[in-house]
């Protein structure tokens, strides 16, 4: 959470920015903070005592929705308190639910799309002057791709999203219709954003996108990532470089080739598979199947020794039986993922899955999802038994002073998704410093080990 401070002669009032939801969703907080920022407000710290507050909303499952009703409902009893006089709501909740939230919601004094974010501090100026927002809800492609950021990640690690929206179209999903169809940044757009994080300090960057495999097709006519990560290693200070979200259909030889001989380029590939049942999948508007999939991670594996591999997978999707599930869960054990993620179908409005017959119980999806987790938490203490007796590079986080131990990431974990290095060290270090440390224990999702 951030605060403002606008400076007026006769009038200082205060804005609050409360970002909700992925790390795409983040970067467009931090866009808008630093609009914010150039237009005169000071940061704060506190939601107590604002004259605005922006919720800047997630709605693209249940869960986050849910979140989002929470915060706009937390922010609309500090007004009833009269410890802040204004809500804005804005992002995907709003995008999707326009009307709605204004309705539910009497509390809330502007609810903006998308689109406006570009115009986030005229939006602040209008809704402190008890004025209309004119245009709340204009082309969601006018959302900024890039621009000037007060990043909210530490010092040393930084998103960089390479991309906005999304034209998979998969059945489940409500992204397309909330942030558009896929736009690449232009490349040279996206490396002069990465060489001005490398010169603030950053030394590891998160290339994000809702496909980031899909990157260049609309601009440049054919898939450009590797190219773009072949040229973000060219960047002196960059130390560690890293992408999300790759659909296994767009996983080349040639971004596995990058993979294998960029030392800048972590080993690390997160495929969101979704399921193994080819039924299934063609219900979700998916491509592959078991065997597909099978051969795929075999043949990752072998191109690049040492790759970590997430995946993210659905229980519940309509329709799915008890074999179906069968063969999900048997896929799971048998790839040994190293890090997985797991859903339970939500009936999203507007999409084809929303609408299915054969919807599967509540308590049937989140048993199922259990299942999945139950199994993949054994999986994964087995597989960070590997790291046993080495020495890995590890990049600080902190420090946790309750275990007197320092909390680290290697080239193989996500911050913030994945689990972490917990080791101790003789020497004093601090955030952002890379250190080698010797692994000698395995700690359920995380992995121990001494600094020298």
């Amino acid at each position: 959470m951030a605060l403002f401070r606008k400076k007026q002669k006769e009038w200082v009032p205060t804005v609050g920015l409360v970002s909700l939801g992925c790390s795409k969703n983040q970067v467009d907080a931090e866009l808008m903070l630093s609009k914010l920022s150039r237009a005169g407000y000071e940061i704060s710290d506190d939601v107590v005592g604002c004259d605005a507050v922006i919720v800047n909303t997630c709605g693209f499952i249940e869960d986050a929705k849910r979140e989002a009703i929470d915060s706009i409902l937390e922010m609309a009893g500090y007004k009833e308190d009269g410890e802040l006089k204004k809500i804005i709501v804005t992002g995907c909740l709003a995008e999707r639910y326009r009307e709605e939230i204004l309705k539910e919601f009497p509390e809330v004094d502007a609810v903006v799309g998308l689109g406006k974010n570009n115009d986030i501090v005229r939006v602040v100026d209008q809704v402190l002057d008890n004025e209309p927002v004119l245009d709340p809800f204009p082309d969601k492609d006018e959302l900024p791709l890039s621009g000037d950021r007060i990043r909210t990640t530490p010092d040393y690690w930084a998103y960089l999203k390479i991309a906005e929206g999304c034209s998979n179209n998969c059945a489940f999903c409500a992204i397309p219709s909330i942030r558009g169809k896929y736009r690449s940044r232009p490349m040279e757009d996206i490396l002069d954003e990465a060489r001005h994080l490398a010169e603030t300090g950053v030394k590891e960057v998160i290339l994000i996108a809702q496909d980031t495999s899909l990157y260049g097709r609309d601009l440049y006519g054919e898939l450009k990532l590797p190219q773009l990560l072949r040229e973000l290693c060219t960047i002196p200070g960059l130390s560690w470089i890293r992408f999300l979200y790759c659909y296994p259909e767009r996983i080349t030889d040639e971004l596995l080739d990058v993979l294998a001989t960029e030392d800048k380029v972590c080993r690390y590939l997160d495929i969101p598979l979704q399921h193994a049942d080819q039924t299934v999948l063609r219900r979700m508007h998916r491509i592959g199947s078991r065997d597909q999939f099978a051969e795929l991670l075999a043949h990752i594996r072998e191109r690049v020794p040492d790759i970590c591999i997430r995946t993210t997978v659905m229980t519940g999707f309509p329709g799915e039986t008890d074999e179906q599930f069968e063969t999900l869960a048997e896929f799971v054990k048998d790839m040994k993922f190293d890090n997985l993620g797991c859903f339970a179908f939500s009936p999203e409005e507007g999409t084809a899955a929303a609408d299915m017959e054969d919807q599967v119980p509540e308590d049937i999806k989140l048993h199922r999802q259990e299942l999945i987790m139950q199994l993949q938490h054994d999986i994964v203490v087995e597989n960070n038994k590997k790291y046993l007796g080495r020495t890995l590079d590890v990049l600080v986080d902190g420090y946790d002073k309750y275990s007197d131990s320092y909390i680290g990431r290697s080239s193989q974990q996500v911050p913030e998704v994945d689990g972490t290095v917990v080791f101790t060290c003789d020497r004093d270090l601090s955030a952002g410093d890379f250190v080698p440390v010797d692994i000698f224990g395995v700690d359920e999702y995380d992995i121990t080990g001494q600094a020298f």
